[in-house]
């Protein structure tokens, strides 16, 4: 398949480890920012292709496994509503709440329903003007452009039976908490394509200048990840940092304006509260006043719920690229993609999943 194929060649792959092995004199730390980054680097085996100067570390670049756990039971609360559809996407389904998941409320009998896209659960309003539909918007600024324009279609169709749970997040002020933490491990960052497919790379010049550390800019599949780690520790042996854009076939220096746009005129920046670090400031998007009619935790009543995390997952640490996986003690044991004890154990784009999926032992493989 064009443009797929090309980018799995595993010789070209191997030229870039070579290129890597041949560059490098002292160890880096190269955290990718992206959960789905983490899955190819684990199920291609890229890491294990690396000479061992060169550590990957995974980061929080998992929008489902960063949503609050109260964010979740706010899910749940809704969904076991009478006369209330609640729309998600399919992997927020098993994502573990205080008691219960999405999953589970279905099973009692809620009707929770999987959609492709938020004009979905738009369309699903239209049909239903006697029950309340709600649509779980989940994601980082990928997913933004796409649940603004649902809200700006349902109130452009007068629907008024239509509101958005929304856990929108940012990664550049995530970055900048990790960078700016005592413990930082961090020596250089891959940065999602597809976030700056959408922003741009102007939000990361300013953190990339303020910690001297390299940002590379890089795709998804096995070639691309070869090339901005190699172009990363590049920098890092040239005692340069800079932003560098790897990805230059989805990635433009201004991004999207359409898509900035639509998220501009409908969301606005605020702190947030993400799942396993704690609350960021500037890191969320939350509805405008103008369109606060469709903030389901408005329309429900919601805001009283809190609840602490749970002190028995580790996964606020591995999204932090402070541990791996399989260094939690409840790895694979009391912690499985059946039995989770955190999002990052179900999550598609989860560490813990991609561990568990392909390299259960030690990181070595099954």
């Amino acid at each position: 398949m064009k443009y797929v194929d090309e980018y799995r060649d595993a010789e070209s792959v191997k030229l870039y480890a070579h290129r890597i092995v041949s560059t490098v004199t002292k160890p880096w730390r190269i955290m990718e920012v992206c959960g789905g980054q983490t899955h190819s680097i684990v199920r291609f085996g890229l890491d294990q292709l690396l000479p061992k100067e060169v550590e990957l570390i995974h980061g929080p670049g998992c929008p489902v496994c960063v949503t609050p756990i109260e964010t979740v039971d706010q899910s749940i609360r809704i969904a076991a509503m009478e006369e209330v559809i609640l729309c998600s996407f399919g992997d927020m389904i098993r994502v573990p709440g205080s008691k219960k998941d999405l999953f589970t409320v279905k099973a009692e009998g809620g009707d929770v329903r999987v959609v492709y896209s938020p004009l979905d659960a738009v369309e699903l309003a239209a049909r239903n003007p006697h029950k309340q539909v709600v649509f779980f918007a989940v994601g980082f600024e990928t997913t933004a452009p796409a649940n603004a324009m649902a809200v700006y279609v349902a109130r452009g169709r007068g629907l008024k039976n239509f509101s958005v749970l929304v856990s929108q997040v940012l990664v550049p002020p995530a970055l900048e908490m990790l960078l700016s933490s005592p413990e930082t491990r961090i020596n250089g960052i891959l940065a999602a394509g597809h976030v700056c497919a959408v922003m741009g790379l102007s939000e990361y010049i300013p953190i990339s200048e303020k910690y001297k550390v390299p940002i590379v800019v890089t795709g998804f599949e096995p070639l691309d990840l070869m090339e901005g780690i190699h172009d990363c520790v590049l920098q890092l042996q040239m005692g340069l940092a800079y932003v560098e854009n790897s990805y230059s076939r989805a990635v433009r220096r201004k991004g999207n304006d359409e898509a900035q746009n639509i998220i501009q005129e409908v969301f606005e920046v605020i702190p947030k509260k993400w799942r396993g670090l704690g609350t960021i400031p500037n890191s969320g998007l939350g509805l405008r006043d103008s369109y606060s009619e469709f903030d389901a935790v408005k329309r429900f009543d919601l805001r009283e719920i809190q609840v602490p995390e749970p002190t028995e997952c580790k996964s606020g640490l591995v999204l932090q690229g402070l541990m791996k996986p399989y260094d939690c003690p409840c790895f694979g044991k009391n912690c499985t993609p059946e039995h989770p004890l955190g999002a990052t154990m179900v999550s598609s784009e989860g560490a813990c999943a991609a561990y568990y999926e392909h390299r259960r032992i030690n990181g070595s493989g099954n």
